[in-house]
């Protein structure tokens, strides 16, 4: 296995982690209602599977 791709298979570093929270507070809307947390919650779903296929 070669060395770029162990680093694309590493888990996130917790500074990567720190920095995906900060960004998607500032990008998403924080407050979702129920029903809008769901359909985003379905949207990242299917785009990971969709991600997985290939």
């Amino acid at each position: 296995m070669s060395r770029l791709s162990d680093q694309v298979d590493a888990p996130m570093t917790p500074r990567q982690l720190a920095t995906l929270r900060t960004l998607s507070a500032e990008a998403y809307q924080p407050n979702l209602t129920a029903r809008e947390a769901e359909r985003r919650i379905a949207a990242l779903k299917a785009e990971i599977e969709l991600a997985n296929s290939f």
